[in-house]
Parts: structure tokens; sequence; C-alpha cells
């Protein structure tokens, strides 16, 4: 309103102007100069609309100096002709205006002149978007009806065209819904984000996923169809949905609503991403999501929340959009469901629930270019076939995998730089996986499974391993490579290999870019770890579960359950020939157990949720156990029952707890003489370690490897572990009330590796690390409160490499520091940097590396 009164009176002014000047008579050339400068100006304001871009600033300026040009005008049309001074006067004056008029002008009418274009231009993108709508409603109309549903299908459905839904009407392989959509395009474990809780903010949004496939145009609609359901609605609670078959591109769509900018505003960035999951700790679940939206602290159960805070919500904090990512079942849903108002929920998964959701969009099979595009870039790294392949082989075999995104890129990554006869091979298995189930899931199982079958015999062997671990759980790096080292007698770098293979061929996802941080020499792997998509892992499980129960190589619960399989306690009686035994269940007493022999497992891994544990008594059986893996998956540290069960492991070389608590050390024990690596994750010790006068070089002869890690309330390390000659790495992290090392650490003299970083309470190295003639690697990063270094430093003449990173209060260095020759390699701040640049002019081929700070936080996520 105020703009428009600057307008009026601005156009006003300058028709007065003009008057005026037009009567004066002595000053006539320079007033003829201020009316050509002015007259100009009254159609352009008379032409100012509503809708104009200039600013209240910009008119009320140029509305002055007009009202400063009119007075002029009048005084000297009303000056005396014999007035020769005061005309004089005036027509310097009227030239001050005239020159102020001027840089007006030049200063703001090419803006204006832009400000017209750009307008213009706006309009005609409105007019194109609205057209560009108006064909995809007719397009999107006069597509053909979706074809009747199949019952047990036993041929291939064919292919489909696109924007058309299939459905299924036989059972499927998982969950207790008896029919599925099967049109959509895909993503999820193979990339991010990492299965198990994301929230708005703190969410990597440029990590990749494996669901991914959707292109072009297809993504592009899908996205806009699901922000009109998030994004319209009464103020009330409401559930939308996502549905289509594992793969098909479902939690793709759901990040990209995630990330859109509209959708953010829309909400206020009040947007919270959560995967769910088969086996899921619904409480937790629910108490972090309403900590979320609340912004309040639960201290207690979730059910211990007002039912009436529960459904007024958050006061005054605006519409809130929950996504909910891989729900499963019914009733899952139902328990993660928020009924206040302002509420909205999308849920994405396999299923549609009607009873529940109101709107639901389902995905969509690329259609044949699409496919064919995503499948050329897995196979040859580019968006089409290229000229020295066979276009008519590549076309079916891209068509066999039915447009589904995540087959394509799988099936088109393992055929990479394979020639003709492989692809060949390739496309008979494919076309003969038909037959195996009447499931379309299973097809597509059966589909991929030939791109495992394509890979050399370990290679296949470790991606079916991967089937072993708990869906949805971020698969520690180092047990991984340790059952790979134990099984299928690899080395090391070798088993590393293969983990780069499987994720080169979009088998896995390496978490926080693993494959070139844990490939350095002196990496430790349990600070990294291994994701993998549901639909890849229920291909490992599908392919194990050919064999006969009892004659399977992986004995593996797919999913977490409060008791063993029924079909285990049938089959009891006959020995198992699994070579690893995979068990999840929630809390178990002795009672729960019934007995087994597994004469040939090698591995055994209880991944459970409680805070009692009684360990299986059929561990006794076990007389070829080479790896134990604990993982408790429960809010609170577990207490273990039965531990005389570890005296029978005489064999076991490779010991790993996680949330565990660990009782004190009996003074002697039974040996575990073949015992080389311990790791102790997010475990409690103190009650362990506190005046222990255990042997441990007695009770662990051959240890070699010690892993401490966010064991929070470690304080010192018994001296007794300086005993264990046998020890060549020690890695101790995240121990935040861990203060000193043993003094004697320096009689450990095959210790080759001493990791001591985010210690932030360690306030000095004992003087006797100096001793370690053959360390290689010495990591003190983020040890804050370090204020120096052993003098003596210099000593340690085998030295290759110091990660001394965010040691904020360390300012100078051992003069001896000069005399570690070996050292090819420092990683340190910009601070700690200047300290070295005498010690490279001595030590040849010494790199001194900045480092970026990085605060790392997903240990938390799980």
């Amino acid at each position: 309103m105020d703009r428009l009164l600057l307008e009026q009176l601005a156009g006003e002014a300058l028709r007065e102007l003009l008057g005026a000047v037009r009567g004066t008579l002595f000053c006539r050339s320079t007033a003829e100069r201020l009316r050509r400068s002015v007259e100009p100006l009254l159609p352009l304001v008379q032409g100012l609309g509503p809708h104009a871009q200039r600013s209240a600033g910009e008119l009320g300026e140029l509305a002055a100096r007009v009202r400063e040009a009119l007075d002029l005008a009048r005084r000297a049309a009303a000056s005396p002709r014999w007035n020769v001074y005061r005309a004089a006067q005036l027509a310097r004056r009227m030239e001050a205006a005239d020159r102020g008029i001027a840089r007006w002008l030049a200063r703001h009418a090419p803006v204006h002149v832009i400000g017209g274009v750009r307008r213009l231009r706006d309009e005609a993108d409105a007019r194109i978007g609205r057209l560009e709508r108006r064909v995809e409603e007719i397009a999107a109309a006069a597509q053909p009806p979706p074809p009747p549903p199949l019952s047990v299908p036993v041929a291939p459905p064919p292919l489909m065209h696109k924007g058309v839904p299939m459905h299924m009407d036989a059972p499927l392989t998982k969950g207790s819904v008896a029919a599925m959509p099967v049109d959509a395009p895909p993503l999820k474990g193979v990339a991010a984000p990492a299965k198990a809780g994301v929230t708005a903010m703190d969410m990597e949004l440029a990590e990749g996923h494996d669901d991914e496939g959707m292109v072009g145009g297809g993504l592009k609609v899908a996205k806009e169809k699901v922000k009109e359901m998030v994004m319209s609605g009464g103020g009330g609670w409401e559930v939308v949905g996502i549905s289509g078959m594992g793969g098909s591109g479902k939690t793709t769509l759901a990040m990209e609503i995630f990330k859109d900018h509209k959708v953010r505003a829309y909400y206020n960035d009040r947007i919270f991403f959560e995967t769910i999951s088969q086996s899921a700790n619904l409480e937790t679940i629910k108490m972090k999501l309403w900590e979320q939206i609340s912004g309040n602290i639960v201290l207690g159960a979730y059910n211990q929340i007002p039912e009436w805070q529960l459904k007024l919500g958050p006061r005054d904090r605006g519409p809130v959009l929950v996504i909910l990512d891989d729900v499963w079942s019914l009733s899952q849903l139902e328990d993660l469901v928020f009924k206040f108002p302002g509420c909205k929920t999308l849920v994405v998964s396999r299923f549609k629930f009607p009873t529940l959701v109101s709107r639901t969009y389902e995905m969509q099979l690329l259609d044949e270019e699409e496919a064919l595009s995503v499948f050329c870039r897995a196979a040859f790294d580019q968006e089409c076939i290229p000229q020295t392949a066979d276009k008519r082989l590549v076309r079916q075999v891209s068509a066999e995998c039915r447009g589904l995104p995540l087959a394509l890129k799988v099936i088109g990554a393992s055929l990479r730089d394979q020639p003709p006869k492989i692809w060949l091979s390739a496309k008979n298995r494919l076309s003969r996986g038909e037959a195996i189930s009447d499931s379309h899931e299973t097809k597509l199982l059966e589909r991929m499974a030939a791109s495992i079958e394509c890979l050399p015999e370990k290679v296949r062997d470790c991606f079916l391993d991967l089937g072993c671990f708990p869906e949805d759980k971020k698969i520690p790096l180092d047990v991984l490579i340790n059952i790979w080292m134990e099984i299928h007698d690899l080395d090391e770098p070798d088993a590393f290999a293969i983990l780069v293979e499987l994720s080169n061929k979009n088998l896995l996802t390496l978490v926080n870019d693993a494959q070139n941080k844990a490939g350095d020499l002196y990496s430790s792997y349990h600070d990294y770890s291994v994701t993998q998509h549901d639909v890849l892992r229920d291909l490992a499980l599908h392919m194990t579960g050919r064999d006969p129960l009892n004659k399977r190589r992986r004995l593996v619960m797919p999913r977490r359950e409060e008791t063993l399989p029924r079909d285990w306690q049938r089959n009891k009686d006959t020995p198992f020939e699994a070579q690893i035994v995979s068990i999840h269940t929630g809390e178990m007493k002795e009672s729960d157990w019934f007995q087994m022999s597994f004469p040939k497992a090698e591995v055994l891994i209880l991944n459970f949720a409680s805070s009692v544990y009684y360990l299986p008594p059929f561990i006794a059986t076990m007389q070829n156990l080479k790896a134990l893996v604990l993982i408790n998956y429960g809010t609170t540290s577990a207490t273990l029952d039965n531990l005389s069960a570890f005296t029978t492991l005489s064999g076991l070389r490779s010991l790993w707890l996680e949330k565990i608590t660990l009782p004190p050390l009996p003074k002697t024990t039974i040996p575990l003489k073949n015992l080389r690596k311990i790791s102790l994750v997010l475990c409690e010790l103190s009650n362990s370690l506190r005046g222990s006068t255990m042997d441990l070089s007695m009770t662990f002869p051959r240890l070699s490897n010690l892993t401490i890690d966010h064991c929070i309330d470690l304080k010192e390390l018994p001296s007794s572990i300086c005993q264990i000659s046998s020890l060549e790495t020690i890695s101790i992290s995240n121990c935040h009330d861990l203060t000193e090392l043993p003094y004697e650490l320096g009689k450990l003299h095959c210790l080759s590796i001493l990791r001591v970083y985010a210690c932030p309470a360690l306030w000095r190295l004992p003087p006797s690390v100096c001793s370690l003639k053959r360390l290689k690697y010495l990591d003190i990063s983020q040890c804050i409160n370090l204020t120096d270094l052993p003098e003596e430093l210099g000593h340690l003449t085998n030295l290759e490499k110091i990660d001394m990173r965010e040691c904020s209060r360390l300012r100078s260095l051992p003069r001896s520091s000069s005399s570690l020759k070996s050292l090819g390699h420092v990683v340190c701040d910009e601070e700690t940097a200047l300290l070295w640049r005498e010690a490279e002019q001595v030590i040849p081929d010494l790199r001194v590396q900045v480092a970026e700070e990085c605060y790392n936080l997903d240990w938390l996520v799980d």
C-alpha cells in the first residue's frame, strides 16, 4: 500500500513539474533540459502497478528528487524577469536537480529493465509448467488399466509397460501378508542411510543407496505425487505410504522427500527418518522419535508418558513429518504412529496397510529403455550399449531383470568385463530361474542368484556369509574379516580384497569410506562397518537354504525370535553340519535351550537383546569352534551365565564381546591356549579388572591382538597384561576414564602397533614405551590432555608412522625425535606440524600430513 501511494505521489509531481517548467521564460534553456530529463519518467511511473519490482525506498528517492525539481520550476516561473541574479541561481539549482535525476536513472533504470525481463521469463516458465503438467495428466489418463492379479504364476510375468503396476496373489516368503504390490524402483542397505535410525539433523544427505535406480522422469513424477500426499491434508494426524517390492526404489524416493527443500520448508525442518526392519526394538525407536519430536528427554519407559501428552503433541512447534522406512507388519506401524494434530507419517514398506494408511503411492517398475540405461551404467559405465557389445544379448539379459533397478545394478555389475560366453550363460540361468518358486520375489532372488554363481568360489562363500548377520544392522568390519580369515583360510589382505570386490559389485556397502581408510596398512578395522540391502541378504539366505536343514553350511535364524526355531528342535537328534551358526533371540534362560550337536561348527554368532543371557549348553560340543561373537543389541550391558562353557573351547582363536558386563576374573582358570584375538566393545570392565590377580599370560599364552573400544569405565589396565609377551597389537579407543598405561608396557617386546586414541583423560605415556624396539605405529590422536612425549622417543628406531592429530596441549617434541630414522609419516594438526619442521630436515622421506578435524558419532546409531 505504501509503495502504491509513493507511485501516485511521484506521478502527480512529475505532471505538475512539466507544467511549471513550461511556464519559465528567463531560464528557458535550463528548464528545457530538466523537462527532457523528467518527461520520459511520466509514462514509466504511471505504468507501475502493485506487482512492480521497485522497492519503496527507490520510489521514495525518485519522488524526493521530483519534488525538489518541481519546487525549483515553480520558483523559476514566479520569478520576475528583471531579477537576473535570482534567475541564474535557480538555473544552477535546476541543473543540479537535472544531474540528480540523471544519476537516479543511470543507477536504477537498467535494474528495472532486467526485472521486467525476468518477470516475462517467470510468466513464460509458469505457462510452460502448466502445459507440462497438463500433458502428464493426459498421458497418465491414457494409460491402460493394470492387468488382473496373477495367481501362482508358473511362467515369468510379461515385461511391464511403463507406469503399469504389477500385483501378485501368491504368498510371500517373508511375513504374513498374502499379497504384495510389485511395481517400483529401489534402494537400501547397500548405501545410505545406514539402516539404523537417522534423524533429520544428523543424516548425511549425500550418501548413496543400494536401492537406487529410478531414473529421469520416473523419479520426478513419483516425487511430485508423494510430495502432494505429505504436503496436503487437514490439521489432524494422517498416515500415507510408499509401497513396492524389495529393491524397487522405495527408500530412494523416501530420501528424496526427506531432502526436498520445499518439504523441509513446509515442516520447518521437523522431519525425522527412522528405519524399522523386522527385528526392530520398537520401544527404543518410539522413545527416540518422541524425544526428537517433543525436544524433551524421556526419563523412564515410553509407556510411562501420559496418554494425554502423546495425543496433544508438542505445543506450538508446528507440523511434523515422520518417515518410517522398511516397515514389515501392521503391528509395528500401529505402535509407531503418533496421533497428535499436525503429525503426518510416511510409511515405506513392501506391503500396503489399507486399514491405517489413507493414501499409498505404488512404485512403478522401469520400462524397457529406462531399465536398459540403468543396466548399461552398471555393466559398461555408460548410458547405452557400446558398439563392441552384442546388443541383442545385452538387451536379453537386461529384459530378464524385469525392470527391477536393484537386479539391473547387481547383475550388470557382475557381468562387467566378462566374455560373451559368460553373458550367454547368465542369460540362460536367469531364464531358468523362474520355475523355482511361484512368488515374484523368489523369482527375483533366483535371477539375482545367477550374478552370485558367476563369482569365484571363495568370493561367493564370503557373500553368503553376510546372511549370517541380523538385517538392518551394521556388520563390524573387524568381525567379518576375522571370520573370513578363520573359515576360508585367507590372509588379511586377501580377505580385504574380497570385501572390496563385493563392494564394487554392489553386493555390500562399506560405511565411512572404509575402502580407502581401512585399506591403510595400520588402520584398525573396528572403526568401520558393512551394510547390506535386505534383498541381497534374502538372496544369501535363499541360496543357503537350498540344502536340507542338517546339511546346510550356514545355520541361520533369519530374524529375531523369542525362542529357537521349531524345525531346529525337530531335527536336534541329528548332528548339524553347519560351519557357521547364527542365533538371534531376546533373553535366554537355561530352560530355553535344547541340546544340539555341531561337530563341524567353526563360528558361533550369538545376537540378543537382554540384560541377562545364558550361554547355550551345546557350546561344549563345538570342539572345532574358532570364532565366538556375542553382540547385545539391548539398551544396557548384559550379564552372562554359564561361563564354564568357555573352559571347553580349547581351539578358540577369536572372541568378540559387545555390550557385555565382564565378571570378576578368577585367580586361576583353564588357559585358552589358542586364543589370538580379544575384542571388547561397549563392555563394562571395572568389576572385572579391579583388584584382579589373574595371571593373564597363563590364561592367554598366545594372545596377539587386544582391542578395547568405548569401555567408558576403564580407568587402568592390569599390569599383568605386560606379561603377555606374544602381544603384537594393542588398540584402546574412546575410553574416557583411562588416565595412564601400565608402567611396565615396555616389556611387550613383540608389540608393533599401539593405538591409544580418543582417551581424553590420558595425560602421559609411560617412559618404558621407548623400549618397544619393534613398534612401527603409534596412535595417540584425540588425547587432548597429553602434554608431552617421553624424552627417549628417538629410541623407537623402527617407528614408521605417528598419528597425533587433535593433541591440543602438546607444545613440544623430544629432542631425540630427530633420531627416528625410519619415520616416514606423521599425521597431526597444523600447529603440531610446525614442531616437526626441524625433524623434517634430518629425517629422510618424512612426510608431515595436516589432517582435517573429524567428529564421528556413527557408533551411536545402533
